[in-house]
């Protein structure tokens, strides 16, 4: 049975520190039971050796279909396979740099140029810090384009736990994008002690 474009999305993860970021999102489609189609830059599998004890084989079996980066007659490199959208995470500067210039020499970055291309939705987890000014040009280029810049920012007003949850709440607040809960985010104003903000200690006001 194929899958309907509004059930398929296709994750890359690139060479970027937060490669956790990917393995959570994978995981998450599938429990959602979205299709999902992963491509993996070269750098990311050295990544994930820093990073996790996972093994590459492992990160692959969480997708329906894993795809070769230098696999350029992939399905996801044509604009006629559907698809929801795509999502990097995380997404590298040289990654956000090539799908700002069009100029793409991988699948990775192809894949994300049909994207744009077919007016879908592309969300750029970009993991850097601190930014100059060519980053923050290449960011509104793309944002111009119709890209999504969302860097993998903490929240905080959930008091998290723990990393993982920490991470749970950056992955799904990404999938909100895609209109997919997963249940992991706790939402401001819905939770025990978010309606209102505690006033601060001397504050009369």
């Amino acid at each position: 049975m194929i899958e309907p474009p509004q059930r398929r999305i296709v994750v890359g993860i690139s060479g970027a520190s937060g490669v956790i970021y990917g393995v959570r999102l994978l995981q998450l489609l599938r429990n959602a039971g979205v299709e999902t189609h992963l491509v993996m830059s070269k750098t990311a599998e050295v990544t994930f050796a820093y990073e996790t004890s996972l093994k590459i084989t492992d990160v692959k079996e969480m997708a329906h279909t894993v795809h070769a980066v230098d696999d350029l007659a992939a399905s996801i490199s044509s604009g006629s396979f559907r698809t929801a959208g795509m999502v990097i995470a995380p997404c590298s500067m040289r990654s956000m740099s090539e799908i700002a210039s069009g100029v793409t020499t991988t699948l990775l970055t192809r894949a994300a140029d049909v994207t744009l291309k077919e007016r879908r939705r592309l969300v750029l987890m970009v993991r850097e810090t601190p930014l100059h000014t060519g980053h923050l040009r290449t960011m509104t280029a793309l944002s111009e384009m119709g890209a999504i810049v969302a860097p993998p920012v903490p929240a905080f007003y959930s008091k998290p736990n723990s990393l993982e949850e920490m991470v749970d709440h950056t992955v799904g607040r990404v999938l909100d994008l895609f209109d997919i809960d997963v249940g992991v985010v706790e939402r401001w104003g819905e939770g025990l002690g978010l309606k209102r903000r505690p006033a601060a200690r001397g504050n009369a006001s």
